[in-house]
């Protein structure tokens, strides 16, 4: 898989390298450092965050699918409400910074990759991934399992997959599960997870975390795409006016529901800083590639990834 991160002038690194389908893979890893302990007080009080709302963390799980069934058939209009429409420009390169797929041209013996995209259930990013394995690395082997917790986001993602040649196929699957219970997934089993604005979501991210370390196989990869921490202050300016000021007005006269678009942005202002979830990541178990984020258009998203050791 390609990695692209930058290097740290703070942190020592080392060289990891794997094989897949016979082919070498090479990353710049972080060594390992004292963790951060985020987000641990969530669990300790039995309390989580939704949006600025202190809630039980069993009352978190029911509030969030009742925002997700709310914008299932909206979803990327709030996508583009969300990001100023600058989403899709970030997914596409969040996909080639993975470069989904084994490049099967001269190899006879092609396996494909397992991927796991959680909270994924619209397909938007499964169907990227399958574009890009299938046309840039001639892969026709690799699969996508879109997992998401809300019932109305998958069938949402089944009615758009049908306008693609992979419904029906054993290269795309819909599962309904949640991220930090996926025990009908075996441990050391996926290539490639990933999840795309979904984690700021879960109710214990760290949890989720270590689900993702414990199903991927050894030299896997976890890939998270998230609405982060702008780093320019004239622009989170800007942005903060934007989404506390327009985006729930747009949601009550685009949508008629204003609550679901104010939780969103709320969510976002709740999520952890790139460093505190490069911690997270780094808690769970995972190498940390260069500094461990990507900031997109000046940090109102970031890409985080992590590598699971060999050993």
């Amino acid at each position: 898989m390609s990695m692209r991160h930058g290097t740290s002038a703070l942190h020592k690194a080392a060289c990891l390298s794997y094989k897949r389908n016979g082919q070498a893979r090479l990353f710049s890893l972080t060594t390992a450092r004292p963790q951060e302990k985020v987000g641990q007080s969530e669990n300790n009080d039995r309390t989580t965050h939704f949006g600025f709302e202190t809630v039980p963390q069993s009352a978190k799980e029911s509030k969030v699918g009742a925002v997700f069934s709310s914008v299932a058939s909206s979803y990327d209009t709030m996508n583009d409400l969300m990001s100023l429409g600058i989403h899709r420009l970030w997914k596409d390169h969040f996909v080639r910074s993975l470069n989904p797929g084994s490049n099967t041209r001269g190899t006879d013996d092609i396996q494909g990759w397992k991927i796991l995209d959680v909270a994924g259930g619209t397909g938007d990013i499964a169907f990227r991934m399958l574009d890009h394995a299938t046309i840039i690395n001639h892969d026709t082997k690799t699969s996508v399992t879109v997992s998401d917790i809300n019932p109305e986001m998958l069938a949402e993602g089944r009615k758009r997959s049908l306008e693609t040649s992979y419904a029906g196929t054993e290269r795309l699957k819909f599962l309904e599960a949640n991220a930090e219970k996926l025990s009908m997934v075996e441990s050391n089993s996926i290539d490639l997870y990933t999840v795309a604005f979904g984690i700021r979501n879960f109710t214990d991210k760290q949890r989720a975390l270590h689900e993702a370390y414990r199903i991927l196989k050894p030299g896997g990869v976890f890939a998270c795409l998230e609405f982060s921490k702008v780093n320019n202050a004239l622009l989170n300016g800007i942005y903060k006016r934007w989404s506390f000021g327009a985006i729930p007005l747009i949601g009550q006269l685009v949508a008629a529901d204003r609550g679901s678009y104010q939780y969103l942005v709320e969510s976002i202002e709740k999520f952890p800083t790139q460093m505190e979830l490069r911690s997270m990541i780094e808690l769970a178990g995972f190498m940390v590639p260069g500094q461990g984020w990507e900031d997109l258009t000046g940090g109102i998203a970031a890409i985080h990834k992590g590598i699971k050791p060999l050993s």
